[in-house]
């Protein structure tokens, strides 16, 4: 049995049909990408994943349950944590702030702390801005702070929207070792990105979704080498 199941999900914003019947599964222990272009459904699908919409039709099983009658909220106790499009940190709050409303769900102290500390390990950068207001930092740091924000739910099943979005390269490079380094860690990654080449190089396999339909699936160096993708999406 797969870790995630989504079974032919259709979800909609009011009448208009955003995603026509998209499936997919990911396996514990794997980074899965969603690759398309701009309104491809590669949020939504997220989105409807995490609680924060519900599909009209089809199912979306966590280990086996069925979760789409959760809230979001209530997913991170589940295990399963969204690093959101655009960061969306808290800005008037604290980098060390931020890191602690991670663990909102948490009660071990001592814990949180050392989650706390490891943050500061995987982004050094974080711990020399620790007392510093999240608004106030660079794109490509509060992008290390929506990371190890989620991560701080302590999730088995963390889902990316779009982390290198408007990055330097440099810094494009410290998201994706991150993300290799967070699934040897034995967290099982479903990355939405539209950075494809890069998105590719860190997964095991990937799914191309165009207008709201799978159209591709494949493993990831298949896809690397696939002729349609490498046309529209890596820029061959």
């Amino acid at each position: 049995m797969a870790m995630l199941e989504v079974e032919a999900i259709h979800t909609y914003y009011g009448n208009i049909h955003a995603l026509k019947g998209v499936t997919l599964d990911i396996n514990e222990g794997e980074v899965v990408s969603l690759i398309g272009g701009n309104g491809a459904g590669k949020t939504t699908t997220l989105k409807t994943i995490s609680g924060l919409m519900k599909p009209r039709i089809g199912a979306v099983r966590f280990e086996g349950e069925d979760i789409s009658k959760y809230k979001a909220h209530q997913l991170v106790s589940k295990g399963i944590a969204m690093v959101p499009e655009g960061r969306g940190v808290f800005a008037k709050l604290t980098v060390q702030e931020n890191l602690a409303m991670g663990a909102f769900h948490r009660n071990d102290r001592a814990g949180i702390k050392a989650d706390i500390e490891k943050s500061y390990e995987m982004f050094p950068r974080l711990g020399e801005r620790k007392t510093q207001l999240a608004g106030t930092m660079s794109g490509g740091e509060q992008q290390m702070l929506a990371v190890t924000r989620a991560l701080m739910s302590q999730p088995r099943l963390l889902l990316m929207d779009e982390p290198s979005m408007g990055l330097a390269p440099v810094l494009v490079d410290q998201i994706f070792e991150a993300v290799t380094s967070i699934n040897e860690d034995g967290v099982t990654i479903l990355l939405v990105e539209q950075n494809a080449h890069m998105a590719l190089q860190v997964s095991h396999r990937g799914y191309v979704l165009q207008t709201g339909e799978i159209v591709l699936s494949d493993d990831a160096k298949a896809l690397q080498k696939n002729e349609e993708v490498q046309k529209a999406y890596l820029g061959h």
